[in-house]
């Protein structure tokens, strides 16, 4: 009668066979293609029917300057359309750009800018610089910002009330070299 083999023996066997493929599949999947994440801006998503093409994508206008936003060199926030525009002295938005709003939003109504401090920690605990304070409500210093580290600021803890408008990290260092001590800031809804 032939010998009898363990189970543990059965199982171990199976165990380091199994280990060995994983191994050999996790070298392969290394040396293969990896997926890279971009920094863009949100798009809106393609419809069912749409194919795809070699041609690049048509890019769209950037929105207008809101029509209730005054006249002359300002910085120009749209509440509703989370959105910032740097108006020059002709009426021409020079850059625009999407933030992420904190908590607490100014009123509508026209600002200056009264305060700029070029590097702190956020009351989110991150890094941020640029900080162009401009309006405050309820309490909170309300300023626009962006990460040193370029993220995009996390939701805000259940009931913290914070008044830091984010912006991407270039479109703040255009926003801080744009928005000196004094420089009007025109909230819209």
């Amino acid at each position: 009668m032939p010998a009898r083999i363990p189970s543990w023996a059965w199982v171990s066997g199976l165990t380091a066979g199994a280990v060995a493929v994983v191994a050999v599949l996790a070298v392969q999947a290394d040396q293969g293609p990896h997926p890279v994440a971009t920094a863009a801006h949100p798009r809106a998503s393609a419809s069912a029917g749409a194919h795809h093409s070699a041609a690049p994508p048509k890019h769209t206008a950037p929105p207008a300057v809101p029509a209730a936003s005054g006249t002359g060199r300002r910085v120009v926030y749209s509440l509703g359309q989370k959105r910032v525009w740097l108006v020059d002295a002709s009426d021409k938005a020079t850059r625009t750009f999407p933030v992420w709003p904190g908590t607490v939003s100014p009123d509508p109504g026209a600002y200056a800018i009264s305060q700029r401090v070029a590097a702190t920690t956020g009351s989110d605990g991150v890094r941020i610089e640029h900080i162009t304070y401009f309006a405050g409500k309820s309490g909170v210093f309300i300023a626009f910002s962006n990460a040193v580290d370029g993220s995009s600021p996390p939701p805000a803890a259940s009931g913290a009330k914070t008044g830091g408008i984010r912006t991407p990290k270039a479109d703040g260092a255009a926003l801080w070299a744009f928005a000196s001590k004094g420089t009007r800031v025109v909230v819209v809804r």
